[in-house]
């Protein structure tokens, strides 16, 4: 029923959205001509690898040109993309990914394999739960990217520094989640969101 109940709250949100989802893909081919899109790859629920979507934020083949991770004023971002990733909307495209049953509204942020290979046996612990478009661990990190030093390290920095701690408030929230912490995630998320845009 859950599972249900969230493929209608994604559906509902993609119609509701759809005049952004049009603009943002506009405004980033205009920024950087090419497909607006992203495919991520990701690790999902009991280990199985998935393709998350996301709006484009860097430059076309930005895989190829640096490290798997975003570090500060990175070159290959575009100048909508600090803007996308700080408000969220880069993420929008993921409630299709709800809709096919790759992720869930609220749930562990989902991490690319090169990282998953570092997790250690009680970190995997995370891959019990389907990962969440938000979550406690997308809230806090904000635009994790500020704190990445540039460059080759950024790989690295994120492994040493940041990993652990997510990974660590991603199972501790799941472990002892509620209905109400839920609900108190959503409406964080949304007023993230706004709070954004509007310092835009």
């Amino acid at each position: 029923m859950r599972d249900f109940i969230e493929k209608l709250v994604a559906l509902f949100i993609i119609v509701l959205t759809s005049p952004v989802l049009v603009l943002v893909a506009l405004a980033i081919c205009i920024d950087s001509p090419g497909n607006p899109f992203y495919r991520a790859n990701r690790i999902g629920k009991d280990g199985r690898p998935f393709s998350m979507w996301k709006f484009r934020t860097m430059v076309k083949n930005a895989r190829h040109l640096g490290p798997p991770v975003t570090g500060n004023n990175d070159p290959r971002l575009l100048r909508i993309g600090g803007f996308l990733r700080r408000a969220k909307l880069d993420e929008l495209p993921q409630f299709f990914n709800v809709l096919v049953g790759d992720m869930t509204l609220i749930g562990p942020r989902p991490e690319a394999p090169e990282f998953v290979h570092f997790y250690t046996p009680e970190q995997r612990q995370v891959l019990a739960y389907k990962p969440g478009i938000t979550g406690r661990v997308q809230l806090d990190s904000g635009d994790e990217s500020q704190n990445i030093p540039a460059g080759p390290e950024a790989g690295d920095y994120y492994v040493r520094h940041l990993m652990a701690g997510k990974l660590s408030s991603d199972i501790a929230y799941m472990q002892n989640r509620t209905a109400i912490s839920d609900l108190r995630i959503l409406f964080s998320t949304a007023g993230y969101v706004f709070r954004s845009i509007a310092r835009k």
